[in-house]
């Protein structure tokens, strides 16, 4: 069965979208089925990476949630007789949905915070621990919820590590960045300096930047002077394994806090786009993370101090790592994909 997934990537909305269509992508491959993703000016490197996991890619040449977008998506659709379209994005809103619908094709959206003023989608993807079907009170009569961590999409990397137990250690003292795969701002550069100040002689570090991350240069040359020898790499492909080594994360509350849940990994949470606030606010209240807040209020003073008291404080690591395993299974994308193979299975059943 064909799949096409409409989602989009650049330094400013990140590659989180992009990211977590993946998983579902590779699943759809794992159960015989093929992938097509149109994006929007998808950069070579991002472009790689789907492209080697046996995806194809062609590029939408049109203004990213337009109606013409939507026309030409479910055109496209129809000619390769998908079974689902995946949309991924809050710019494709209640308008894009109705046009893709009124063409008759199936439609996934996957979405965060229930922004469109109407869904017109089959089926609701939202993810994140705060979901609720209040955020979908205008809806169409068939649309359907998949709500909460659950349903959780994580990439094929992760599926080995299915039911790992984290050992927290006694003093923690590795260290894992990573700030998703934009990062506009260099907000790395503010953690990497924070994690200069502290004094701890076995400390470690990891850092890993994203493939649309424009910073690699200024970051490997604080490290250089700095004589650590702390290790800065650039889209990876083994992420569960450097989440396994760590003791502790610093991340943006986007996909990856789903991740590092998955994995057990307790973390200090930046926010770096307004619609990671909730993931980040709800994760804080629920004693699974610490919640640094908005990136650019947050000082190297408080990221310093902060992650100095979680790497000393073994019960609260302890813990975060109990209840972070408890939301995600690691089985969401399994369940996605048993909803949308089940529906098509009715519709054939039904005509």
């Amino acid at each position: 069965m064909q799949l096409l997934i409409r989602a989009d990537a650049s330094p400013q909305i990140g590659t989180g979208h992009i990211m977590r269509c993946l998983a579902l992508a590779q699943a759809w491959n794992h159960q015989g089925g093929r992938v097509i993703f149109a994006t929007h000016n998808i950069s070579p490197g991002l472009q790689s990476r789907l492209t080697n996991e046996g995806m194809k890619v062609i590029n939408a040449r049109v203004t990213a949630g337009s109606r013409e977008d939507a026309e030409k998506t479910a055109i496209f659709s129809q000619q390769i007789q998908a079974e689902w379209v995946v949309i991924d994005g809050s710019h494709f809103n209640d308008q894009y949905q109705k046009v893709i619908k009124d063409l008759g094709v199936n439609l996934l959206c996957i979405d965060d915070q229930g922004e469109a003023n109407y869904y017109y989608a089959d089926w609701v993807l939202n993810q994140n621990i705060y979901a609720d079907e209040k955020l979908y009170h205008n809806r169409k009569s068939y649309t359907k919820l998949l709500l909460g961590s659950q349903y959780v999409l994580l990439r094929k990397e992760f599926w080995q590590w299915q039911g790992i137990r984290r050992e927290t250690t006694t003093i923690a003292h590795k260290i894992l960045v990573t700030l998703g795969g934009a990062d506009a701002g260099n907000v790395t550069a503010k953690v990497v300096e924070a994690l200069l100040q502290i004094k701890m002689v076995d400390l470690e570090c990891v850092i890993v930047l994203g493939a649309n991350n424009p910073h690699y240069g200024q970051l490997q040359a604080m490290l250089n002077t700095s004589g650590k020898g702390w290790r800065l790499l650039v889209n990876i492909d083994n992420m569960p394994e450097f989440m396994a080594w760590a003791d502790v994360a610093i991340t943006a509350a986007g996909m990856t806090a789903w991740e590092l849940a998955f994995m057990g990994l307790p973390s200090l949470m930046l926010v770096l786009a307004p619609n990671q606030g909730a993931i980040a606010r709800h994760l804080g209240e629920a004693e699974m993370t610490v919640n640094l807040g908005w990136h650019e209020q947050v000082t190297v003073e408080s990221i310093r101090s902060q992650c100095e008291a979680l790497l000393g404080n073994f019960e609260q690591r302890q813990n975060m790592s109990r209840l972070l395993q408890s939301h995600v299974d690691g089985q969401g994308v399994w369940r996605a994909i048993e909803k949308m193979q089940l529906a098509v299975s009715e519709s054939y059943q039904s005509y």
